[in-house]
């Protein structure tokens, strides 16, 4: 069974930054396919960025495209979702999912569907 875990989420002001990590316990593969979502309250879950860690091709959602990036550790198989000039509207739950042994050149906007594995969520506040 594959542990999902993130950490890194709290309250930051407008304009802040925040770094959020995705520990995948499953080190047998030479990649996974990682994502990122976010849900607010009263709102689906909608993708924010995600990542094959193999070929580190990425892909980012326009509402966060230039402010956030994701970034890996394959050796420590952590993936990272850097947060910059956050706004109210990014405040949610943030998670990761992962879909281990997948990698690809080019990342097309992923649905909860590609990936079977969930970590718990963190929260992200940002405030004015």
């Amino acid at each position: 069974q594959v542990q999902v875990t993130e950490s890194g989420g709290g309250s930051v002001q407008v304009g802040g930054s925040l770094t959020l990590s995705c520990a995948v316990s499953d080190d047998s593969y030479s990649s996974n396919f990682v994502g990122w979502f976010r849900q607010a309250p009263g709102k689906e879950r909608e993708v924010v960025a995600a990542m094959f860690t193999g070929s580190g091709s990425t892909y980012y959602a326009n509402s966060v495209k230039g402010r956030f990036t994701v970034s890996r550790d394959n050796g420590k198989n952590l993936v990272y979702l850097r947060m910059n000039s956050l706004r109210p509207e990014d405040s949610a739950v943030y998670y990761c999912a992962a879909e281990p042994g997948v990698d690809g050149n080019y990342v097309t906007e992923p649905t909860s569907s590609d990936f079977e594995y969930w970590g718990q969520g963190t929260q992200v506040t940002v405030s004015d």
